[in-house]
């Protein structure tokens, strides 16, 4: 069925990632995620030197935490994470999990904050992101890769940061490879769910931050980047439908991209595992800046 001939109770169960997990109830999915990001988040600031609140614009919301590895070389690798939450739920505070694998490697990871909603709108999340990969690459001019890693709705705005016009900012960010985890790409279907209660988006805000509806910027724009997008097995159908769909599209555009339906994962299990340096995603990643 068509999202657009659902009920509203269906559209928000399909919309729901929490209901969908084999593993335990909705609540308790959720509370376990926010723990194992916090866990990890622990370890990573343990092994790692780390820069915390670096800003990237003028708003309290606009900063970055940085897990920088003991290596005197110039030739950096970094990963660009931008966390989930739908939106309004989660921060850079819980966002430094998958550098526990990739510090050992030689690789920083940048954790980004933006104003999630109430606070921020669509627009103003996208325009953060956006601003967040500008200040990255000034700072660290001698980056060697820079790569992006987003999950669920930080998966819709690492693609959106794919789809720049660069020509407004004054730099043009080289991104080699990206992986956009359980990601939503077009935002229509939900408009008239509750997710969209703190959001307060209109269609023609969902429609200009919709990834699915920019491809011909995102081929502009992204040309070289070698995209992955991942879906969890336990994913809800409409979830996993968006992460096809989207692939197809990008495939069919010519691009660079690979899609991995990942088994044995749900939702947020997809992306805690990123704290293991032998999870299929790791290896994949490490794989692709030449670190495996």
């Amino acid at each position: 069925m068509h999202w657009t001939e659902m009920k509203k109770d269906e559209l928000e169960r399909q919309y729901s990632p929490s209901r969908w997990s084999p593993r335990m109830s909705a609540d308790d999915v959720i509370k376990a995620h926010v723990k194992a990001l916090k866990e990890g988040t622990e370890r990573a600031r343990g092994m790692a030197q780390t820069l915390l609140n670096v800003p990237y614009g003028e708003g309290d919301g606009e900063k970055l935490d940085v897990y920088i590895p003991n290596i005197n070389s110039l030739d950096v690798h970094l990963v660009v994470y931008i966390h989930g939450g739908y939106w309004q739920f989660l921060s850079k505070e819980e966002s430094g999990f998958m550098a526990v694998p990739l510090i050992d490697k030689g690789v920083v990871v940048v954790a980004v904050g933006y104003d999630i909603a109430p606070k921020g709108n669509m627009d103003l999340m996208v325009s953060q992101v956006r601003r967040s990969i500008v200040s990255v690459v000034q700072q660290y001019s001698h980056i060697s890769g820079l790569y992006l890693c987003g999950h669920s709705a930080g998966a819709h705005l690492a693609a959106m940061v794919l789809s720049t016009d660069w020509s407004q900012y004054s730099i043009t960010p080289q991104i080699k490879g990206a992986f956009l985890v359980s990601g939503i790409y077009d935002l229509l279907p939900i408009l008239s769910t509750y997710v969209n209660e703190p959001l307060k988006m209109t269609e023609e805000v969902a429609v200009r931050n919709s990834p699915s509806k920019l491809v011909p910027q995102l081929k502009l724009s992204s040309c070289s980047c070698q995209i992955v997008v991942a879906v969890a097995e336990n994913d809800s159908p409409e979830f996993r439908k968006q992460s096809e769909e989207f692939y197809k599209t990008l495939e069919a555009s010519g691009l660079n991209v690979t899609m991995e339906d990942v088994a044995n994962t749900d939702h947020f299990s997809i992306i805690e595992k990123l704290v293991d340096g032998e999870y299929h995603l790791t290896k994949l990643l490490l794989k692709m800046m030449g670190k495996s």
